[in-house]
């Protein structure tokens, strides 16, 4: 991954859905109603999620477990607004936002999303506090707040030492904590995790999960977390299982 460019930073504003009245769910995070995806692969079509209704709560730590091809990684990119649904709604803040256009679907990632990932994505070139920095510069906030929260995330998930070290010199477990850090450091409603623990040793795996659960719930946020990991369970508020583009 390379380094991406200091570019100028994003000025529109946010998208401030905040609920409307009779939904389904009014304290839902993001709410899926009906929600279908398929596939083409050549001339197969392959139905990745057929029916799904799914609501997610503010500080809710939520799994999504389930074999490989089930439909999770096909939930977490609905629920991140990276893909859209072939039919049904999605929701944020019960606001509908599935006919948004690309630039506003970027700007609630931009605002309201924090993301965490199985190989950390951290930019190698930067210090660890440049990396927690970077989402807060693209949203445009002022350098003293940004220093300031900065340094409170990295306290939070314990590595306020660590600020000006760069990615290769910390271990797995340390880069995931700078990941959350920085999914945490815009005040996100909603964390979209993928296979967070699958490239750590078992204690490296149970101390980030408990970070997780503990920013979770002191940060309100939502966390949806698409995981194989059986370790993960006993340590989520709620689990849900797909098979085959069904919860089960």
């Amino acid at each position: 991954m390379s380094a991406p460019g200091r570019s100028q930073a994003l000025t529109s504003e946010p998208f401030k859905g905040e609920g409307t009245p009779g939904s389904a769910d009014d304290g839902a995070v993001v709410e899926l109603r009906g929600v279908r995806k398929t596939y083409r692969l050549g001339q197969h079509v392959i139905p990745a999620l057929q029916g799904v209704d799914l609501a997610v709560r503010r500080g809710e730590l939520l799994a999504l477990t389930g074999p490989s091809g089930s439909g999770k990684s096909t939930i977490l990119n609905l629920c991140g607004l990276i893909d859209a649904p072939d039919a049904g709604e999605i929701l944020f803040g019960g606001a509908p936002v599935t006919g948004l256009d690309e630039t506003a679907r970027t700007l609630l990632r931009r605002d309201a999303l924090g993301f965490v990932f199985q190989t950390f994505n951290l930019v190698p070139v930067m210090t660890v506090a440049e990396n927690v920095d970077y989402p807060l510069f693209i949203a445009g906030v002022p350098t003293a707040e940004r220093r300031q929260r900065v340094a409170a995330q990295l306290a939070a998930v314990g590595l306020a030492e660590h600020a000006l070290h760069r990615p290769d010199a910390l271990s797995g477990g340390q880069r995931q904590r700078v990941a959350i850090a920085r999914a945490l450091v815009k005040r996100p409603r909603l964390v979209i995790a993928d296979e967070p623990t699958a490239s750590l040793d078992s204690h490296t795996a149970d101390q980030v999960l408990d970070l997780m659960r503990e920013r979770c719930h002191a940060e309100g946020a939502a966390f949806v977390i698409a995981t194989h990991d059986a370790r993960l369970t006993g340590r989520c508020d709620r689990v849900l299982s797909l098979l085959d583009g069904v919860l089960q």
